[in-house]
């Protein structure tokens, strides 16, 4: 069985991403150092407890396991707290991200599948992003990423690494078979924090920000569930092992959903209301970000299929009410 190296795969989209794998006949072994991801949550593949920023342990699993691949998950990735801190953020996600792609150059590794985000593309109000859309992001978040994707670009050009970027907007939903999902502590997505409210677990959900130039004035973003967007990176890996090189590809379903909208359909899902307050903008929040692309689609074949809203929310809502992790 041909083994695939998923860092940050004891987390949210890293564990629905090692199950895909295994699904595909690939033997995912996950890297992670367990600081934000779940030891319960790998489930599909070995685990190798392990620091990007050791580039002598990265080294030790690729000798072990001699992978075909890296899959590139883990990352630093809160938008505020790399406005606050972002030092934190170019040193974690930039250097550990040259030492895993250097480790896969030393280790012969040629293709390599990274997680990237529309975040790169910083604030085009009123624009539906494609790839070629100028990226200038607004956020040591979405700048680090950028960094990396320009690394593998150089390290393409040197070594012959071939790599699939996907930037991705919001990731929701869960797992239908609830093996895995999303559970963060601290949670900062929109969804889980939504239901943690609905269920009495926090007294209300912020709505940050009620003065955007929306039509409901609350953020806009374009929602992929998570199995969908797992589908995608296994079908870019298989595009890099039928030798079609590097590409970028946006992954998003073309619909924008003021954080509005998504109450209401939570409502519609869950038959309870959903306590709310306003609070003031986030530093580093973009207006509107949706997707304009349909690369994935033609290309990969890729097809969104269970990323409608109701769909996200009901799958996010069945893992709340019967599945998280213990620290």
């Amino acid at each position: 069985m041909k083994n695939v190296i998923v860092t940050g795969g004891a987390g949210y989209i890293g564990s629905h991403a090692c199950k895909a794998l295994a699904a595909a006949g690939f033997n995912p072994v996950t890297f992670d150092n367990i600081s934000t991801g779940w030891e319960e949550a790998v489930k599909f593949g070995p685990l190798e407890r392990g620091d990007l920023m050791d580039r002598a342990r990265i080294d030790e699993v690729f000798a072990q396991y001699k992978p075909v691949a890296v899959m590139h998950f883990a990352a630093l990735s809160q938008v505020g707290e790399s406005m606050a801190e972002p030092g934190k953020y170019w040193r974690s996600n930039v250097n550990g991200s040259l030492n895993l792609i250097e480790a896969c150059v030393a280790a012969g590794v040629k293709h390599f599948v990274f997680s990237s985000t529309c975040a790169t593309y910083g604030d085009h109000d009123n624009v539906m992003l494609d790839e070629e859309v100028q990226q200038t992001p607004i956020n040591a978040y979405g700048a680090s990423k950028r960094a990396i994707e320009d690394m593998l670009k150089d390290f393409g050009a040197a070594f012959g690494l071939e790599s699939v970027i996907f930037r991705y907007f919001n990731v929701a939903g869960a797992d239908p078979d609830a093996e895995v999902g999303e559970f963060h502590q601290p949670e900062t997505h929109l969804i889980p924090l939504m239901l943690d409210a609905i269920d009495g677990k926090r007294d209300a959900l912020t709505i940050y920000g009620t003065d955007y130039e929306t039509p409901d004035g609350t953020c806009i973003r374009d929602y992929v569930h998570v199995c969908d967007l797992v589908d995608a990176h296994v079908l870019g890996l298989k595009w890099l092992q039928d030798g079609k090189g590097s590409r970028v590809f946006n992954l998003g379903t073309g619909s924008g959903f003021s954080v509005r909208e998504v109450i209401d359909q939570s409502r519609i899902v869950t038959n309870r209301e959903v306590p709310y307050k306003e609070g003031a903008r986030r530093a580093g929040d973009c207006t509107k970000l949706v997707s304009g692309s349909t690369r994935a689609e033609k290309e990969l074949g890729w097809v969104p299929e269970r990323s409608k809203m109701d769909q996200m929310i009901a799958d996010a809502w069945r893992w709340h009410q019967n599945g998280h992790y213990d620290k």
